[in-house]
């Protein structure tokens, strides 16, 4: 039986952003031995006021992280909101959990990446067809009041703290338009209420592979993807990625990923602060 995870979340958060290396190595690693359930947590309920501190924000994440980030979004056009993203998400999750993590992860890209205001109803659909979902179900859902109710329910999971998410230091003042406290993004919680353990963004990817396999679930047995596996598995990645998910430390991905870019069987994409790599 695999183990349940439920990955406390915000597309438009930049932290879970700069998790995202640690992420896709678990899915990688574990396959269907951990099985995700995205919990959306409604970062901002409303974006108001001077927002030039996000942009140091995400510059800082960008930093920490090496993941490509363009922060002119909070100057070209900022989202109003988180919200319509996260239940986009959750409409997503009708269509089955690897349809909620390839939405998920769209949508981060379409956020963090390409300026994208994704705050309504018709560029969220627009994501859901480059997602490979089904649009009209995706359309139908969105539009749902179970997604709304849904969506409520993890609004209020994740301002429920437990104490061992406290104990571990993932508990958060809410902002944007919410009171209160939250749980960090993003944080993981491995197991149940029978055995579980907490990591959050803040945590290695060894902390979080140890929690995983505290609670049951066991590592596939095969040698580190090379690159261009990666990519198929995958479809866009960025370099710290290719380092976590291939084992390449230092500049060994990046070597490997120009290597690979100079006989024409990947492609990069230039971003602000980084790459995004996928195959040509």
């Amino acid at each position: 039986m695999p183990v349940r995870a439920r990955y406390y979340t915000d597309p438009a958060c930049s932290a879970s952003w700069a998790a995202e290396p640690r992420l896709r190595a678990l899915l990688l690693e574990f396959g269907a031995e951990v099985e995700i359930t995205y919990v959306m947590g409604g970062l901002a309920r409303e974006y108001a006021g001077d927002l030039s501190w996000l942009v140091i924000e995400w510059l800082d994440a960008a930093d920490r992280s090496g993941m490509p980030l363009d922060p002119r979004l909070w100057y070209d056009g900022p989202p109003r909101s988180t919200f319509p993203a996260c239940m986009a998400v959750k409409a997503a999750a009708e269509q089955g959990r690897e349809a909620a993590g390839r939405y998920l992860r769209a949508v981060r890209e379409g956020i963090m990446c390409r300026r994208r205001r994704l705050d309504s109803a018709e560029a969220l659909l627009e994501e859901a067809r480059g997602a490979g979902l089904d649009a009209q179900r995706f359309r139908v859902d969105i539009e749902s009041h179970a997604i709304v109710e849904a969506f409520g329910a993890d609004l209020e999971e994740t301002r429920t703290i437990p104490a061992a998410a406290r104990e571990r230091g993932l508990a958060r003042e809410a902002t944007h338009g919410s009171k209160g406290e939250r749980l960090a993004f993003p944080t993981i919680r491995f197991g149940d209420d029978s055995g579980e353990e907490w990591c959050g963004g803040d945590h290695s990817y060894e902390e979080w592979r140890t929690a995983a396999m505290a609670v049951g679930a066991r590592p596939a047995d095969e040698p580190p993807r090379d690159v261009l596996a990666a990519l198929r598995r995958f479809g866009r990645m960025a370099t710290p990625e290719v380092e976590t998910v291939c084992r390449l430390p230092g500049p060994r991905a990046s070597a490997e990923l120009w290597r690979l870019a100079a006989e024409w069987r990947v492609r990069p994409t230039r971003v602000l602060t980084g790459t995004l790599w996928e195959i040509a």
